[in-house]
């Protein structure tokens, strides 16, 4: 993988115990950031954390959804450094069913955590990045959200939002040195998927013309780069790493 520069760089990283998220910590860490991954989940944090046995990565444990606690860990932060990188890919997928026999709750949450939970950490976020005049927000949406699946229209409704969200942020923070873009994924062979049927996993799978699921790596290069200074004119857009399904 090529190498980059996000030396001196400060990178809040959610959901990043795991999955997309820990594999972007891992090469946000050899590419020189100092990486603080945010989690619901302690146990994998620690985990995580020894693992890595890196002195540049910390975490918190914050939800997302919760914007008193993300307002509290930024400020937290920002008393000693700024932030100049946000990953935002804590996500649930929740479970699949029809629209008209979905679980209201259930669906209130997946909406809460991946849109609200977005929405949190930027609105809590920005305003450091614009007294520094620099910033990099990565949203993780997925191809759901430009396509839709059917059984899962929480998640593809929440994305879908994301993306509305990362355009329209874009567009605000246009004149700054900040940039603010989505990235599309398809399938990954993630615990998430571990959420879903095994019918929908197969009928997600059936829908990419590579034939295969993404591998984590994939996305972690179009995310390292989106996140560095090479970035200094795409914003507001959306980054498709779907293996051909949408061509949008």
């Amino acid at each position: 993988m090529i190498q980059f520069d996000l030396k001196d760089r400060t990178a809040i990283i959610t959901g990043g115990a795991q999955g997309f998220g820990l594999d972007i910590a891992k090469k946000f860490l050899e590419s020189g950031a100092k990486v603080i991954i945010w989690d619901v989940d302690k146990k994998e944090l620690e985990k995580t954390s020894k693992e890595i046995n890196n002195n540049k990565l910390s975490f918190n444990i914050v939800d997302v959804s919760n914007f008193n606690e993300v307002d509290k860990a930024v400020k937290q932060i920002t008393k000693s450094i700024n932030i100049d990188v946000l990953i935002n890919n804590a996500g649930i997928t929740g479970s699949t069913s029809e629209l008209w026999n979905y679980d209201v709750k259930e669906w209130n949450k997946i909406v809460e955590i991946n849109l609200m939970g977005t929405f949190n950490c930027c609105k809590s976020v920005v305003p450091n990045m614009i007294k520094n005049n620099y910033g990099r927000i990565v949203n993780i949406a997925s191809v759901s959200g430009k396509d839709g699946n059917a059984n899962a229209s929480a998640y593809s409704s929440a994305k879908a939002g994301v993306l509305g969200l990362t355009k329209s942020l874009g567009k605000e923070l246009a004149e700054k040195d900040i940039a603010v873009n989505a990235v599309t994924p398809a399938g990954a062979k993630t615990r998430i998927l571990d959420q879903m049927s095994k019918e929908h996993v197969q009928r997600m799978l059936s829908k990419v013309p590579r034939g295969r699921f993404l591998e984590l790596n994939e996305l972690t290069s179009l995310v390292c780069w989106l996140s560095s200074e090479e970035n200094s004119f795409s914003t507001a857009a959306v980054f498709d790493i779907s293996g051909g399904r949408s061509t949008y």
